[in-house]
């Protein structure tokens, strides 16, 4: 793993960190933000493993789905998640009365745990993973689960 991954995953975790102390403090618009940002910062860590690095919040969310839960490497559940915190984070960093309820705030805390979670158990695990998933790498189809195609946990 780059330290520019390592980077952005140490940022994911500070953000999910954030994102429960401001749920904990009754402050729901920007508990989404960091929700959100959470999963954004490790959707740019696995495509930074890919070699890609984008410009804009949208063409890493593109790239993300394209190159990853359109492809069954991740759970497809992860690019929609990370679609539906982008567009609560908007309303919540721009609508000058977003009024987001906390209990729609905190909906995003979990999916954005356990993709911090999956991607960063340890730094070793989350570089195996990287590299099982390469495309070049012709081993990546035999930690494919074979009854949900997606990959298995790599201890």
């Amino acid at each position: 793993m780059i330290p520019e991954q390592i980077a952005l995953l140490t940022k994911a975790g500070e953000s999910l960190r954030a994102a429960r102390l401001l749920v904990a403090n009754a402050l729901p618009d920007f508990a989404a933000s960091r929700a959100y940002y959470t999963m954004f910062y490790v959707a740019e860590a696995f495509l930074l493993g890919e070699g890609l690095s984008f410009s804009s919040h949208a063409a890493v969310i593109s790239a993300f789905g394209r190159d990853f839960a359109r492809t069954g490497r991740v759970p497809v559940e992860f690019h929609r998640y990370l679609i539906s915190a982008q567009n609560l984070r908007n309303q919540g960093d721009y609508n000058i009365d977003p009024a987001i309820p906390e209990d729609e705030a905190n909906q995003y805390n979990r999916p954005s745990r356990t993709i911090f979670r999956i991607s960063t158990t340890s730094a070793g695990r989350f570089a195996r993973f990287l590299i099982m998933i390469s495309r070049d790498n012709p081993c990546a189809d035999s930690a494919r689960d074979s009854e949900t195609g997606f990959l298995q946990t790599i201890s």
